[in-house]
């Protein structure tokens, strides 16, 4: 089919958000304990999907959080802490983001009728 826009699962590969890994494979790939997986979830600071058989699934963007609270918490941070720092740091940096645009978007002339 030409100029189909059907996905593939080799599609998924550079999906930073699809639930590819297992919860064995991503406390291994974190240097962690699926127990500290679980914490990181009863925390809400990361919610993995479920498999159709109800097993927990990560993405890459969901290591990469639960990869900066294992940094936390090695360093001595109690893991609610690590939690709420992860949030707040996130926070900051959407914030960041959107002054940028923002500033970005000033340069620009507006058009008559525009707001």
């Amino acid at each position: 089919m030409t100029g189909s826009t059907r996905s593939t699962p080799a599609d998924r590969l550079d999906d930073d958000d699809y639930p590819a890994y297992t919860m064995g494979r991503a406390a291994e790939m974190i240097g962690a304990t699926p127990a500290f997986l679980r914490a990181l979830g009863e925390a809400q600071l990361i919610t993995p999907l479920r498999s159709d058989g109800g097993h927990r699934r990560y993405s890459r963007y969901q290591l990469r959080i639960a990869s900066r609270a294992r940094e936390l918490v090695d360093a001595g941070t109690p893991i609610d802490t690590a939690c709420r720092i992860i949030i707040l740091e996130d926070q900051l940096e959407e914030a960041l983001r959107l002054n940028e645009e923002l500033r970005q978007n000033a340069g620009t002339p507006q058009t008559p009728g525009s707001p």
